[in-house]
């Protein structure tokens, strides 16, 4: 059992208060990210859906600088009591906005208790920051990894390779894992470029202990080829699609094409 949070050094998040509840109703999709070398799960990525199941666009178009504080607070809870009710006991990846974190040790507060309230343990939880979000401040976003590092959570950057900062954003802060952006994945199997560019991030992120996920891989020729370069988790609709509010099953690879 999770104990109750009794932490003094969180204090009460005033902007919490601040602000009107969200008027935005949303739910989650969950899309497995596995381990090959073992043919098992490593975490579940919660996807923000509308209520009826349609896809993230209608909902974040409705994301203003108004509400972005809200939703980041709430898709953390959903995605928690979600993860919860299924019975996820893997990893859970959630996204989050760095710009809507006002003071990292407060903003964590309803995550918390959250995680509390719905007993789900909290080493289990993956914070990502997209690389294409603009960081404002990148010493405000070293101080969210660290002290998200602190409280047990693995931290994650999303669509690496793609964004505004690519590896200068390593210089800055080291993640516990960073996930190889779709663009760079598809089709590598037939492009020496592409494979020349995720050999060089995969160098990086082995001298610096960074896990590397390889996201969006759709094909058997486009895992077959990161497998050999060494890369042993993936996410895309080669191995399962999304599922709305429930657990997809995987399809893994045939023995013969791991071998």
């Amino acid at each position: 059992m999770i104990p109750p949070i009794q932490d003094s050094s969180i204090p009460p998040c005033k902007k919490c208060h601040d602000r009107e509840p969200l008027e935005l109703a949303f739910s989650m999709a969950f899309q497995p990210i596995v381990d090959v070398r073992t043919n098992t799960i490593f975490a579940y990525e919660a996807l923000v859906r509308g209520l009826d199941g349609s896809g993230a666009l209608q909902i974040l178009s409705q994301v203003t600088e108004d509400n972005r504080y809200q939703f980041d607070q709430a898709c953390r809870v959903q995605a928690v009591s979600l993860a919860a009710r299924l019975g996820i006991k893997s990893h859970v990846s959630i996204n989050f906005l760095p710009n809507a974190v006002y003071e990292p040790a407060a903003c964590i507060r309803k995550t918390l208790e959250a995680a509390n309230e719905h007993q789900f343990p909290t080493h289990q939880l993956i914070f990502e920051i997209t690389e294409n979000e603009r960081v404002v401040d990148k010493d405000h976003l070293k101080r969210i990894m660290q002290e998200y590092r602190r409280r047990g959570f693995k931290t994650a950057i999303d669509d690496f390779g793609a964004g505004y900062s690519g590896l200068n954003l390593l210089a800055e802060f080291q993640p516990d894992i960073i996930k190889l952006d779709m663009e760079l994945v598809r089709d590598i199997g037939s492009n020496p470029v592409r494979q020349a560019i995720v050999q060089g991030i995969l160098g990086v992120c082995k001298a610096l202990s960074i896990e590397v996920i390889a996201e969006g891989v759709e094909t058997e020729s486009e895992f077959l080829t990161l497998q050999a370069m060494g890369v042993y988790y993936f996410q895309g609709y080669f191995f399962a699609k999304p599922a709305f509010e429930s657990l997809p099953e995987v399809n893994w690879p045939r023995t013969e094409a791991l071998s």
